[in-house]
């Protein structure tokens, strides 16, 4: 099937993952306006940032990106019992709705009171507008992957990444351009505040035309609008038979596990060894995710290029705006031209991709050991943020650009790794670490910068490695597996298969060998004879 093809018959399914996509450019508009914003002089002379001391300042800094994270860790944590109970669609609409109202009092802040009381104006706003923000990452890739066809899952749940990335990118150029348009007064701060706002109505508009989640709808017994659902995004009918086998897949997986309370799913949680692993990895890969440094840079790019020889606040911006565009370029052509199941999937994609990260880091590491201001030795460093940027992005190194993407994997590995019943909370958890990490980030990131200096880089390198050797040891491939089947990987000899899937893993295996389960086995009878004959499993489950 060409990829054209793949668009005609999966139209639905794209037009639904990129229509709550849109939730994912407001979080990233938020996440990269603030860095560019704190380094308009506008901004600093209104909230006294110019009257401080380098510390004094970074510590400031901190706490006004801090508090957006504090929103994103409540609203994620504290979503998942309604969309459990009131349904996906319902939640989706009050984060937008959430969004808006705190992004507005962010444009507002200091108008009829006096200044005094602006900071703390801006505090309120930005904590309001983190609430939305992270309900938005806890319930979008999980309602994608809830939604779309396994064939096209990765691709789709690729998009939250590709939108926050776009959001980003537009944050970053937004705050270019009014640092150089915009006279230097509230007019010029302010703009970037209300242009966010636009993806939040971008995102409730579009979102009346989607359907809510057939599996929610399996877990509260309505099997007739299930099944139109599925036939909906697969662009199919009711009663075709890979449709009607999924919904019996669902019931099947739902059967004694439906309306689960967050206090039952935790409980739940330890069920068995399997189960326990399935919750636990949404919220280590974010874990990971943060500590790689991307938010850092996202965030205090514009100081992170002044330290690297960039002058002038203007300069800093538009260094920052291409930074912004060789994510998104990344990413789109990653997605454009992947193929499910192919290429590097999930797990070697972490693996280049941590790598890369981490090659880059330390190069920013030694760049900084030279002691040398000259123009050579800052080139190299600015082209290793941008290569950095890459390798984040797509992680497809020397090996093959047709394949999974980075970026997306930690949010597309979370969405179909955690157990169906069990979804909303251990997404809620997951997103909930991404945000905890990232607020601890946020906040040390401009006091590391201040003290540290070059040595931040080493650290992030140092963890990006790390990182990269847990996808290599601890992770089986998921790529080709319907969310039903995912977790018979996890049931038993995981590191064997994560070994097995590994590159350079067989030469720690001798003897043992574990058969891929039904999907991903060959078609060819022959090979299914010698996976038996090799105590392989197999599952009678079939795919949609």
């Amino acid at each position: 099937m060409t990829i054209l093809d793949d668009f005609r018959q999966y139209r639905n399914a794209y037009f639904l993952a990129l229509s709550v996509s849109m939730g994912s450019i407001f979080y990233g508009f938020d996440v990269g306006l603030i860095g560019g914003v704190l380094a308009l002089e506008s901004f600093q002379h209104y909230f006294g940032l110019d009257e401080m001391s380098p510390r004094e300042k970074a510590a400031l800094s901190g706490n006004i990106v801090v508090i957006l994270q504090l929103g994103c860790l409540l609203g994620a944590l504290g979503v998942g019992s309604f969309s459990s109970r009131y349904g996906r669609k319902p939640c989706l609409a009050a984060s937008g709705i959430i969004f808006i109202v705190g992004s507005s009092i962010q444009v507002l802040v200091g108008l009829g009171l006096s200044r005094g009381y602006a900071l703390s104006s801006l505090y309120w706003g930005r904590f309001l507008g983190g609430i939305g923000v992270g309900m938005v990452t806890a319930l979008v890739p999980a309602y994608i992957s809830e939604c779309v066809p396994k064939a096209i899952r990765g691709r789709c749940a690729g998009l939250v990444q590709l939108a926050i990335n776009f959001g980003i990118m537009l944050s970053f150029w937004v705050n270019y351009i009014v640092s150089k348009h915009v006279a230097s007064t509230e007019t010029q701060w302010r703009t970037p505040f209300a242009m966010q706002i636009i993806p939040g109505f971008l995102f409730l508009s579009l979102l009346p035309f989607q359907p809510e989640s057939p599996r929610y709808m399996v877990e509260h017994e309505q099997y007739g609008r299930a099944a139109q659902t599925l036939a909906f995004l697969a662009h199919t009918t009711p009663d075709d038979e890979q449709v009607l086998i999924a919904v019996e897949e669902i019931k099947a997986d739902f059967k004694g596990k439906r309306q689960l309370s967050p206090s039952q799913q935790i409980a739940l949680m330890g069920e068995t060894s399997g189960i326990a692993l399935q919750c636990f990895i949404p919220s280590l890969v974010m874990f990971f995710q943060q500590i790689t440094g991307t938010n850092a840079i996202n965030y205090f790019s514009p100081q992170i290029f002044a330290n690297l020889g960039i002058g002038g606040t203007s300069a800093e911006l538009f260094a920052t705006g291409v930074y912004g565009i060789v994510k998104v370029v990344s990413v789109a052509f990653a997605l454009a031209f992947s193929v499910e199941g192919a290429g590097m999937g999930r797990k070697n994609s972490l693996v280049v991709g941590g790598l890369g990260q981490g090659a880059m880091m330390l190069l920013l590491w030694l760049g900084g050991l030279s002691r040398s201001t000259g123009a050579l030795i800052s080139t190299i460093s600015i082209g290793a943020v941008y290569l950095y940027a890459v390798f984040y992005s797509i992680g497809w190194g020397i090996f093959n650009i047709f394949t999974c993407v980075w970026g997306p994997i930690p949010w597309v590995l979370a969405g179909e790794v955690a157990p169906n019943h069990l979804r909303t909370t251990v997404m809620s958890m997951a997103s909930g670490t991404n945000w905890l990490l990232s607020l601890t980030v946020s906040k040390l990131t401009p006091i590391m910068l201040n003290e540290l200096r070059y040595g931040t880089f080493l650290l992030f390198g140092c963890c990006c490695l790390l990182m990269s050797f847990w996808a290599w040891l601890c992770l089986p491939e998921t790529a080709g597996y319907t969310l039903e089947e995912i977790g018979l990987l996890f049931e038993k000899d995981v590191i064997v298969r994560a070994l097995q899937d590994a590159p350079g893993g067989y030469l720690f295996l001798g003897a043992r060998f574990v058969a891929p389960i039904r999907s991903a086995a060959p078609a060819d009878p022959s090979e299914e004879d010698r996976w038996e004959s090799d105590g392989g499993e197999r599952s009678n489950l079939l795919s949609h």
